[in-house]
């Protein structure tokens, strides 16, 4: 047993509570909001170098033994999205603090943003779907706050299809769950993995299988039920669409990937098939959205759904390579998505507008943002040595051993065009001649050091890839042997 764990829950959780008492002070909150936060960072790193120090670490609520009590559970890939999700929580809060008007933080825009970051990493850390649930939950309430701050026009008209969407895709997630337990008698994740492994991974079983691909499905935007997700991330300010495509989306693809390498692994041929060619489609159709648009905001957005794609498919081959590939690209995309979000905010301070067709030649007057935003593009892509070459390259060599020879090929050709789609915002943005659209040079104020900070854990993270693998190799390993997660669990 570890109370350390239970501390990125812990902090936010309080934080947040006690931040509701100073809606009025704002530099309070936004004081107490980022010393939390990176309070978290701090316990996330101890978390993350315990279970590669000490193996899978578990916390029995109130002292009952799984599989009747609520665990938490910190395996490796917990823990590396535990530490990816408070360090993008702190940046997001730095960026806030200059890009967040006052109308919106007094009306509990920092109890909100702690809200969101207890309910996704409670999400990343519980050992029991129903808590999966509860911690959605938590999680999605914190989202409709953050949407809707503002009240402008198009958040409320968004938030009205964003509420809707997810309060379905709750409901299906309760029947779910009460399906799953009517025919295993268990909810603890370990337990339902020998449970089903006993009795055998039946045609009902199957089917729930199905049905929660479907709704976490909805919640990590795959084909086709990524519909809500373009026009609902692109109402609220930046800073929140930063802290929707960094973690909410990646919340589904975890959930996905827990059930399929704990709970659901037993059919394969037919499971993983579905979310193979699901991945395919969801990539095809991310990067036909990203290179189409004009609006820099929603071709970032598109991109979000082309990489849950990629990451899905290096789960659905369910090979070595595919497995390490995957959790090296969300751990990726997790940092590289919040950087350009932020990338993307500072540009619409600076030029008033988010239609490409309005600005140009702003390299001029603002280089070092054009070169980090240069930068961030090629990481994006996978250009090596980035951030994003070693996770897609294993992703496509694991695609091509499993014999996904097509879906791997249309993973590799994804690169070119995200590259294009997001090339094309630093050729007619920055390149260029500058137009007549007023520039507000001071606007970057504030802005830049999460982008910084950000963008060097990147470009750390592509260059130190040899000094990361055995952490990759580690949570790799425990996706793709389950019993090292039942052993730690169920202590058997």
């Amino acid at each position: 047993m570890n109370n350390l764990i239970i501390l990125p829950i812990v902090i936010p959780f309080l934080m947040g509570i006690f931040l509701i008492f100073f809606n009025k002070h704002i530099t309070v909150q936004k004081w107490l909001s980022a010393v939390a936060s990176f309070l978290s960072v701090i316990a996330s790193i101890v978390i993350v170098q315990t279970v590669h120090t000490n193996g899978i670490q578990t916390l029995e609520i109130g002292n009952w033994a799984p599989p009747y009590g609520i665990v938490l559970v910190a395996d490796m890939y917990a823990s590396l999205l535990v530490l990816t999700t408070s360090i993008i929580g702190f940046t997001s809060l730095l960026f806030a603090f200059s890009s967040v008007t006052s109308d919106r933080e007094k009306f509990y825009f920092y109890p909100g943003v702690q809200f969101l970051l207890l309910g996704v990493t409670g999400a990343f850390l519980t050992g029991d779907i129903f808590n999966l649930f509860v911690f959605f939950e938590v999680m999605l309430m914190s989202s409709y706050l953050l949407i809707v701050l503002g009240s402008s026009k198009n958040q409320l008209r968004e938030s009205i299809k964003y509420i809707l969407v997810n309060v379905i895709s709750s409901a299906l997630f309760v029947i779910a769950v009460a399906y799953l337990y009517a025919v295993t008698g268990t909810l603890n994740m370990a337990d339902l993995s020998v449970r089903i492994a006993d009795m055998g991974q039946s045609g009902l079983l199957t089917v729930i299988a199905i049905l929660f691909l479907v709704i976490f499905g909805l919640k990590g935007a795959i084909f086709p039920l990524y519909f809500w997700l373009p026009a609902s991330y692109q109402a609220p300010p930046a800073v929140v669409t930063a802290l929707f495509g960094a973690l909410l989306t990646k919340v589904g693809v975890y959930s996905i990937t827990r059930v399929y390498t704990v709970i659901f692994y037993h059919e394969p041929s037919f499971t993983h098939e579905i979310l193979a060619w699901l991945s395919a489609l969801t990539i095809v159709f991310g990067v036909i959205g990203a290179i189409a648009y004009w609006d820099i905001k929603k071709i970032v957005i598109y991109n979000i759904i082309t990489a849950v794609g990629v990451i899905l498919f290096g789960i659905a081959a369910n090979t070595p390579n595919s497995v390490e590939g995957s959790i090296y690209y969300l751990v990726h995309d997790m940092i590289v998505k919040g950087a350009l979000f932020f990338l993307v905010g500072t540009i619409i301070a600076i030029t008033g507008t988010s239609n490409l067709r309005k600005f140009s030649g702003l390299i001029a007057s603002h280089p070092f943002l054009g070169w980090m935003f240069l930068i961030a593009t090629l990481a994006l892509a996978g250009i090596p040595p980035l951030s994003g070459f070693i996770g897609k390259l294993k992703i496509i060599q694991g695609g091509f051993e499993a014999g996904e020879y097509t879906i791997a090929f249309v993973v590799l050709l994804s690169s070119l065009l995200v590259l294009y789609s997001v090339m094309k915002i630093f050729i007619h943005g920055f390149w260029g001649e500058p137009n007549k659209t007023p520039v507000n040079k001071e606007a970057t104020k504030g802005l830049i050091l999460p982008i910084v900070i950000l963008l060097v854990l990147s470009i750390a993270y592509g260059f130190g890839v040899e000094s990361l693998s055995p952490y990759i190799s580690q949570a790799a390993n425990t996706l793709l042997d389950p019993s090292i997660y039942i052993q730690a669990v169920l202590k058997e």
